[in-house]
């Protein structure tokens, strides 16, 4: 086994050329769009029992802690007050994912939002930077987080949570944005970051919410490793293609291409996808599905449901009889029979009470899970699902979704984005008033004012 050679081009040191070029408006508009989704699914789960948790271990770590004067060099944490930026992009970065409503790149399989936005938020408080350079900074992180997910492969997501093991290296590259690094120490910030892919799904099948300690750890990673090669720790230019790097050691089928694939010049983070329902990412085009064939029930009753979807909407959510919160949200049968009795699916409609529901539970047990084309064939470039329902009076009804609302080919506007803000900030306990001043607050992040990110951070609960 040789060392690569210190003449050849890695591919971070290409990806590092390709993350300093300038961020365009329209890419710009998306990553304040992405704030404006982050921040709603973050005021949430900071006001859950997780995100208390991870509030209280803020708080412990900032008693008796010297913070700068004035409050530069420090960075909001939600429910805990201030800390330096790595220790709020830890926190922050735990709240975002809690309630599973994060943004998702499809290909890469991962969520952006929750990790790239906490340390960049963080670090900009920290430097007094400007709003613009606070959304360069997200754009650039969702880049490097997304082409690194995607070249990972199938492979990995087996047995790895592409958030956690991808999501440092998009920390790093945002942090690297606002400190202003150039292409050889934002090379070693995503070396260093890259060298602690860590984060495993067995996480998903026990009653724990480690996942949220992933996508902490990631943000904070990314934060380190940035700071690191500020104060000159060089990383390892080949941490992705050497022979002990990332793509050898976990993933068996990489696809190095897209870490450095054109994509027609545009930002990655033009691809992204926002959820609007509160579930996994992969029952959603399901619960579409549901909706259709409930305006078509027609007083009648389903007698026999069959769910055609792709085999990880299979792996991750087949659970007919769900114990918890948490496991409703990953089960395909739940998702599928809270709609059709429902409508549209709201927070509560996976709380516990209506898991325990004789109705719901009578739905869920009528419903059949299988892997089918054109769905297994099309993930990841699209999640789809089809849906055939058998009613009562022995007729059938179908409906075929290529693409979950939220994706770019069936988007939701900038008004649901907000109107999902709203709801899930009320659901934290936010009065009309502070819900309407953070999303004004969110609104103004441009230009180079720091005051308008001191003003968003100050309106955060």
């Amino acid at each position: 086994m040789s060392d690569s050679p210190a003449s050849q081009t890695s591919l971070t040191e290409q990806l590092s050329r390709h993350l300093v070029r300038p961020v365009d408006a329209a890419a710009r508009s998306r990553a304040r769009r992405a704030v404006l989704d982050w921040a709603g699914c973050a005021v949430i789960g900071a006001a859950t029992e997780t995100g208390r948790a991870f509030a209280r271990l803020a708080a412990d770590g900032m008693a008796g802690a010297e913070l700068p004067a004035g409050g530069r060099g420090a960075s909001r944490v939600l429910g805990a007050g201030r800390a330096p930026a790595r220790d709020a992009a830890f926190t922050n970065g735990a709240y975002g994912n809690i309630y599973e409503m994060d943004d998702v790149d499809r290909q890469a399989v991962l969520h952006p939002g929750p990790v790239v936005i906490p340390a960049a938020l963080a670090m900009a408080e920290a430097l007094g930077s400007g709003p613009d350079a606070l959304l360069d900074a997200v754009v650039r992180g969702y880049e490097a987080m997304v082409r690194l997910g995607r070249a990972m492969g199938p492979a990995h997501y087996r047995h790895f949570h592409p958030t956690a093991t991808c999501g440092a290296f998009g920390a790093a590259a945002a942090a690297a944005s606002l400190m202003g690094l150039d292409q050889a120490p934002l090379t070693g910030a995503l070396g260093t970051a890259a060298t602690r892919a860590a984060g495993l799904w067995q996480c998903r099948h026990e009653p724990v919410t480690t996942k949220q300690f992933h996508t902490a750890r990631a943000a904070a990673g990314g934060v380190e490793a940035a700071q690191l090669a500020a104060a000159g720790l060089g990383g390892p230019r080949f941490i992705l293609e050497g022979p002990q790097g990332l793509f050898a050691g976990m993933a068996p089928d990489a696809r190095p291409a897209e870490i450095t694939a054109p994509h027609d010049g545009a930002w990655l983070i033009l691809g992204t996808s926002i959820k609007p329902w509160p579930a996994c990412r992969h029952a959603h085009a399901a619960i579409d599905a549901a909706l259709i064939l409930r305006a078509e029930a027609q007083g009648r009753m389903p007698a026999a449901i069959e769910v055609r979807s792709f085999a990880d909407a299979l792996t991750f959510c087949d659970r007919p009889d769900p114990a918890s919160t948490i496991q409703a949200k990953f089960s395909l049968q739940h998702a599928v029979a809270v709609t059709l009795l429902g409508g549209p699916p709201p927070l509560a409609a996976f709380e516990p009470e209506v898991i325990a529901d004789p109705a719901v539970a009578g739905l869920r047990a009528r419903v059949r899970l299988v892997v089918a084309e054109p769905y297994a064939g099309a993930y990841p470039r699209r999640f789809g699902t089809g849906l055939t329902i058998t009613w009562d009076d022995g007729t059938t009804s179908r409906a075929e979704v290529p693409d979950a609302l939220g994706d770019p080919e069936n988007p939701v506007d900038h008004a649901a984005v907000v109107t999902k803000t709203r709801t899930l900030a009320a659901a934290a306990g936010l009065d009309e008033q502070h819900i309407g001043a953070l999303i004004q607050a969110i609104e103004a992040l441009e230009g180079s004012d720091p005051a308008r990110i001191a003003a968003f951070t100050a309106i955060l609960p």
